[in-house]
């Protein structure tokens, strides 16, 4: 996880192949509890679910994340409520996962083990 939390997202304007499933399972061993899923076009993503105490704790996990994101230009889809969020990453522009949404994730995971 190391060498993805000293990298940073790279803009991404389409044109790229997304990651094929080998490539994402050597990415995937990189992070920690995110599950690749695949959505209703067979475009692959990751997603992972965290968990807290209370709504003020999900919420500022929540703030925590949309800060990062904005600082990497990569934004997730977010779910979250009563004790919860739902994290889902991949690269829209290329229907699928690329590099930058496992540097996401590992970043989005060294927050919640701080």
């Amino acid at each position: 996880m190391t060498d993805l939390l000293n990298k940073k997202c790279v803009p991404c304007e389409g044109g790229l192949t997304p990651f094929d499933i080998s490539e994402i399972h050597k990415y995937q061993k990189k992070i920690d509890g995110w599950e690749v899923s695949k959505d209703n076009k067979n475009n692959y993503f990751i997603e992972k679910n965290f968990t807290f105490k209370n709504f003020v704790e999900s919420q500022s996990f929540v703030n925590k994340v949309g800060e990062i994101s904005e600082n990497e230009g990569h934004h997730p889809d977010i779910s979250y409520g009563w004790g919860y969020a739902k994290i889902n990453i991949s690269t829209h522009a290329i229907e699928g996962l690329s590099e930058n949404d496992f540097i996401l994730a590992a970043k989005i995971d060294k927050i919640t083990n701080v």
